[in-house]
Formats: structure tokens, sequence, C-alpha cells
């Protein structure tokens, strides 16, 4: 039964069967038999088929969620007793905007330090495709925004809270400023996050609510191109303080606090809403607690 759940999660992600079963390990034929083999045993059609996969029926849909909880439940119990028998080891999952990406050392280094036998992967994506790799059981934990855009079943630890500066050239305009205003801001030649992270929609909103309407003349989704671009002296962007502060900022760039108005946005670990949740995840739970309120400093 389980293999056959993990089908349903694997075509929820993949919307593929072809793909779906290369990401279990199986052929094509055994996938669509194992969802046939569901089918039967639930006495409903859970998958809309044609010459490709059309998406679940509402009944399918259901199965899906259960699906979700059924295999979360089980990797955890199979995580807790090897935990209990070897101690914490495996791979921990960790998603994280690209805001924030600065930060996730903050919390591995010394998890590393307590738990030596976990290994670690660190994801760039989005905070929309957080949640629906949090959902899809494909990563174990996400750093995102959690106030901001709706968030969903999941538990949530704030971990600081995200402040705005201005990242120019000293000898740029607005370069000798000791703050700005987000409607100065919009008059400068701005490169920002593409229109699909939160971070960009953020930024927007703000320079929306002063009147001001966001054209950057570059978008990209890595904020090193972004920052390798100011260091031109030719453009200037938008950054959280505490990315500013990882960069290093040399002595030609400078990080500007904005104003007018203020805005602060709470960054926080997301993980998915189980009780009991596995050991690994627990971990990091404890781990970002503890160090929360050193990162808010």
């Amino acid at each position: 039964m389980i293999d056959k759940l993990e089908f349903i999660i694997a075509l929820a992600r993949e919307r593929h069967f072809g793909r779906a079963a290369e990401s279990c390990g199986v052929t094509q034929p055994t996938l669509s038999a194992g969802v046939k083999q569901l089918e039967e045993q639930m006495g409903v059609l859970l998958v809309n088929r044609g010459s490709r996969f059309q998406g679940f029926t509402p009944e399918g849909q259901r199965v899906l969620e259960w699906a979700r909880r059924i295999v979360g439940d089980t990797r955890s119990m199979r995580d807790e007793i090897n935990s209990l028998r070897h101690g914490l080891s495996g791979r921990l999952r960790i998603a994280a905007i690209p805001t924030a990406l600065a930060m996730v050392a903050a919390i591995t280094t010394p998890y590393r330090e307590k738990h030596p036998n976990v290994q670690f992967t660190i994801y760039s994506r989005n905070s929309l495709e957080i949640l629906e790799l949090l959902e899809n059981l494909e990563i174990d934990a996400g750093i995102t925004y959690v106030e901001n855009e709706p968030v969903g079943r999941v538990g949530t630890v704030p971990l600081y809270r995200e402040q705005y500066r201005l990242l120019t050239s000293a000898d740029a305009p607005l370069g000798d400023r000791e703050t700005v205003t987000w409607k100065e801001v919009a008059k400068l030649p701005l490169c920002l996050l593409t229109p699909d992270m939160q971070n960009r929609r953020i930024i927007d909103h703000l320079l929306k609510s002063v009147g001001a309407e966001s054209r950057p003349t570059l978008e990209s989704d890595s904020m090193i191109l972004l920052y390798s671009h100011v260091r031109t002296g030719r453009w200037a962007s938008v950054m959280s303080a505490k990315i500013a502060e990882t960069l290093g900022l040399t002595e030609t760039i400078r990080a500007i606090p904005i104003t007018e108005p203020e805005a602060v946005q709470t960054i926080g670990l997301v993980v998915p809403a189980r009780e009991p949740m596995t050991p690994i995840a627990a971990a990091l739970i404890s781990e970002a607690k503890r160090i929360a309120p050193r990162l808010s400093e």
C-alpha cells in the first residue's frame, strides 16, 4: 500500500506518468498498474486519464491528502526507530528563499556540531515552491516569509525581522545619504529579484504605496548577480540588511536604510504540521529556537 501511495504523491509532484515513475525508480507500466490497483481497492477513479496525466478526481485529491499524511508518518516512524538505534543521522533537506540563503549557515553549522552524522542539502527556491516542496515531502523544512502571504498548514519558528537597505555606490545619486525614502529609491536604475519572488512582490507593494512604480532595469533570481551589478557603480538594488551584512560591503558600496514607510518582514523556519515529527526535523526546530534571539539582534 505504501508504495502505491508514493506513486500518487509522485504524480502530484511531476504531473507526468513517465517522470513520476522515474522519480520512484520504477517503470511507467509498474506505476500505472500500481495506481490502477489502488483505484480498484478504493472502488473509485483517482486519476483523470487521457493521452497524458490530466489531474486528480475529487476522490483522488482526498486520497492524495491522506497519502501525504500516511507516507510522511511512515517515514517519521522509520527515522525515529533508526535514530534510537544509531543516533541522529540521514540527510536534512532545507529550501530557503534567496534573501535568506546567507542565514542558513547560522543554523546548519551548530546543528552539525551536535549531530555530525547528518548531511545537508540546501535549495534556493521562491516562497511558493518551498510550500509545494513541503507538501510533497521533498524537503524537511523551509526558510521563508511567515507573515506576508499565507503559508498554509505548517509549523513556524520566527527567526529574524527582515529590514531593507538601498545598496548603491557611494558616489552614485543618494550614495551620500544616511537614509532614503521609497519614493527616492524608485527613481534609481534598480536591479531586483524576479516577480516570482515574494521579496520582489513586497518591494513592488512598498513602491506602489508611495505612488511609484517598480520598473527595474535588470531582474534576476540570484542575489549574487544583483550584487555584482551594484559593484559596477552603475546600478542600485534593494536588499535585506542581513544579506547586505553577509555580502561584505566594500568601501565604495553603501547599505542605506530605507524609510517612509518603515518596512519589516518576519523570516522563519517552516516545517510540516505533523506529530510526531521526524527526529531530524525536531532537532532543527530546537536549534532554530535557540539561535533566533541572536539572529534578531
